[in-house]
């Protein structure tokens, strides 16, 4: 299915030869040979799509052996299962609370232009910045700075140097109305991440541009970055703002716990791609924005090329509590946030199990994966 439709939706070689024929025309007859090669490619995929009955999950022992030997996670497939759906209990009810608390306030106005959209999200990162420095979340180095995630933000990277679009993504829907998780996800989270590891020269923790091999650091990259959307705002990054936001966190987090859930299926080989899509949709807040969304599309793609992706995104946001909890439990009134989060970032890009291991001394889960 994938196949099939990356291959109806992309128009890569026909925008290629229209270039091809301004600056290289003698390259064109090449590249019609490759676009009808393509073509019959995807004609044949049609034709024996039937025949294509093998399941794209890799099974639940697989899972397993990959979150204990690769990812030394300390749970199994089951404990995960029940860790997500858990989550995703809390953030619907959370986010039916926060709608009924503000039922009577005015909505929250999406904003509608491409100019206006740019100064929402620069206005949010400002923000975020402030926050971060005023609140002491944790020690803010000369190097973690906005500036390269700013010039790939208006480049076009995340859209702010796109044209306004006619049909928005699902999460413009979140954003367009309230940019602050989402750029302290991709900036704070990602971005610092990254500025991090550039300037960590340890071999194991840092000194690279990602997860490490085989994404053996997903749930630290990913369950981070989606904590602090909903962490920060209990630390007060909404305040002042429209109590709508935080709905919003909400509605983006359950977006995040339908994902995990079809992880999970899709792997056991509960769920056919068809029907997490249409859990998705059924489930997801908003979620008749998403039906046949590129967005959905993309996403379900993910996890099925990076098995666990959004699991560990929703279980490494909980690994991150269970750190915060245990640490604060060991020192009591000496604990300090910004001590913390400072000890907790310099442990590098490794796995949550080894950070929660190094920075309490417990074993438990250690002793699970040898």
């Amino acid at each position: 299915m994938f196949a099939i439709h990356n291959l109806e939706e992309n128009n890569s070689f026909q925008s290629l030869m229209t270039q091809l024929a301004d600056f290289h025309p003698d390259l064109v007859p090449d590249a019609k040979k490759a676009t009808a090669a393509i073509d019959g490619f995807l004609s044949w995929l049609k034709e024996n799509q039937s025949k294509m009955t093998a399941s794209a999950g890799v099974g639940k022992e697989n899972y397993n052996w990959l979150l204990k030997n690769v990812y030394l996670f300390p749970y199994t497939w089951e404990d995960c299962r029940r860790i997500v759906e858990l989550e995703d209990n809390r953030v619907i009810t959370f986010q039916k609370l926060e709608e009924n608390r503000n039922r009577n306030l005015p909505p929250l106005k999406p904003v509608s232009s491409q100019e206006e959209y740019k100064k929402s999200h620069m206005g949010a990162i400002e923000h975020v910045m402030n926050f971060l420095r005023e609140e002491e979340i944790f020690t803010v180095q000369d190097y973690l700075v906005p500036d390269k995630y700013l010039e790939d933000r208006s480049g076009g990277k995340y859209g702010l140097g796109k044209p306004w679009p006619e049909k928005h993504d699902y999460f413009y829907n979140f954003s367009l109305r309230e940019p602050v998780m989402e750029e302290t996800h991709e900036m704070v989270g990602h971005h610092f991440d990254l500025l991090r590891v550039r300037h960590d020269n340890r071999p194991i923790r840092g000194n690279r541009e990602h997860e490490g091999p085989y994404d053996i650091a997903e749930n630290r990259n990913e369950g981070f970055a989606f904590g602090l959307e909903e962490l920060l705002m209990h630390a007060g990054y909404l305040d002042g703002r429209s109590p709508h936001g935080r709905e919003i966190t909400y509605e983006q987090a359950a977006f995040r716990t339908v994902r995990a859930l079809s992880d999970l299926h899709m792997h056991s080989r509960d769920w056919s791609l068809t029907e997490a899509m249409e859990f998705c949709v059924a489930n997801a807040p908003h979620g008749e924005l998403l039906e046949n969304s590129y967005h959905l599309w993309h996403e379900m793609q993910t996890t099925l090329c990076h098995v666990g992706w959004h699991m560990q995104m929703v279980v490494g946001k909980v690994q991150f509590m269970k750190i915060f909890r245990d640490r604060a439990q060991q020192l009591g009134d000496k604990f300090v946030l910004r001590e913390f989060m400072d000890e907790f970032l310099a442990a590098g890009m490794i796995p949550m199990s080894l950070i929660r291991w190094e920075l309490t001394g417990y074993d438990d889960e250690i002793k699970k994966l040898w």
